[in-house]
């Protein structure tokens, strides 16, 4: 059987009739089935690296949580990853009976640096940020570069020059000593600009100026609620930054009833070289000292991921 069909320079012609192929779908099937077991294999091994890096992150923590159930002679005599006996409960109460209790001066020490620390230093990175990103002022690009320097600088290396400026106004060995330079936090003003420039957009600004606010005004009414995020997110890097700290109280203190936490647990494992039965007081105490990081990040755990997905989505 023959069709007529019409040719490109219009003559029709007898054809013959055109006949569908059959479909490559067999054919495609091994390909697809591989492109699967790629995808399959690849999830798995971005899985199990996830898995593998939170284990040897958790390694450490769960050992002080086990090595904290134990007296001395399970500490030294014992599988560390064995529960042998409970003495948890002898531990905290040998910790906080040592030195009149002097644990929790340098805990309260600890809370009143980060925690007031903090909440103040994150409040001036969102005031610094937030000029940085909706004001022009001569030298703004300039003065932000100095801010980005000061990120490099590790703050291990302005101990010494801070020591120097605090003993010349006589402030070593005070509260103020560690306190004044925690609340200065140069990444935190990074941080805030990007949030700022993110969060904030200029016509919710112009809106609430054309309303009659002032820039006070439109800064706690307006962009603050809305950069609050961001400024979690700055507050818990700015926490556990002074919670960690060490060095710089070291260089300042030398009354113990003034030290952090970090910088008393370091003074009774010194003492634990000649003190053995110091050890599980370090232990139990280092435990402790962990709880208000983990309740920080928890507690915040919501504003924080969104902090961090700041300016992924347009």
């Amino acid at each position: 059987m023959s069709t007529t069909v019409q040719q490109p320079d219009g003559v029709a012609a007898d054809a013959p009739a055109p006949t569908r192929k059959p479909a490559a779908g067999p054919a495609r099937r091994p390909r697809a089935k591989g492109r699967a077991t790629e995808a399959l294999m690849g999830k798995v091994a971005v899985n199990g690296a996830l898995v593998l890096v939170t284990l040897y992150m958790m390694l450490p923590l769960a050992w002080l949580l086990i090595a904290a159930t134990k007296d001395m002679g399970g500490l030294f005599g014992g599988d560390g990853f064995a529960f042998e006996g409970f003495h948890f409960t002898e531990n905290v109460k040998a910790v906080s009976t040592e030195g009149d209790g002097i644990y929790w001066h340098w805990y309260l020490n600890s809370l009143l640096y980060a925690g007031v620390g903090a909440a103040l230093g994150s409040f001036i990175s969102v005031l610094a940020g937030y000029a940085f990103d909706k004001f022009d002022f001569p030298g703004k690009e300039k003065l932000f570069g100095g801010v980005l320097l000061g990120v490099l600088v590790p703050t291990t290396a302005v101990a010494l020059p801070l020591y120097l400026l605090a003993s010349k106004v006589g402030l070593v060995n005070t509260f103020w000593a560690v306190f004044i330079p925690v609340i200065v936090n140069p990444f935190g003003v990074y941080l805030a600009r990007v949030f700022s420039a993110g969060y904030i957009p200029g016509e919710v600004l112009e809106a609430a100026r054309m309303d009659g606010a002032g820039e006070i005004r439109t800064f706690f009414s307006v962009a603050m609620p809305m950069m609050m995020p961001g400024f979690v997110t700055i507050f818990l890097f700015q926490f556990t930054a002074i919670w960690n700290n060490f060095f710089l109280p070291l260089v300042m203190l030398s009354d113990q009833k003034l030290y952090p936490v970090s910088l008393g647990l370091y003074s009774w494992n010194t003492n634990a070289h000649a003190y053995p039965e110091f050890y599980p007081l370090v232990i139990t105490g280092s435990l402790m000292a962990v709880v208000p990081l983990v309740v920080a990040f928890v507690s915040l755990q919501r504003h924080w991921r969104a902090g961090l997905s700041a300016g992924s989505v347009k």
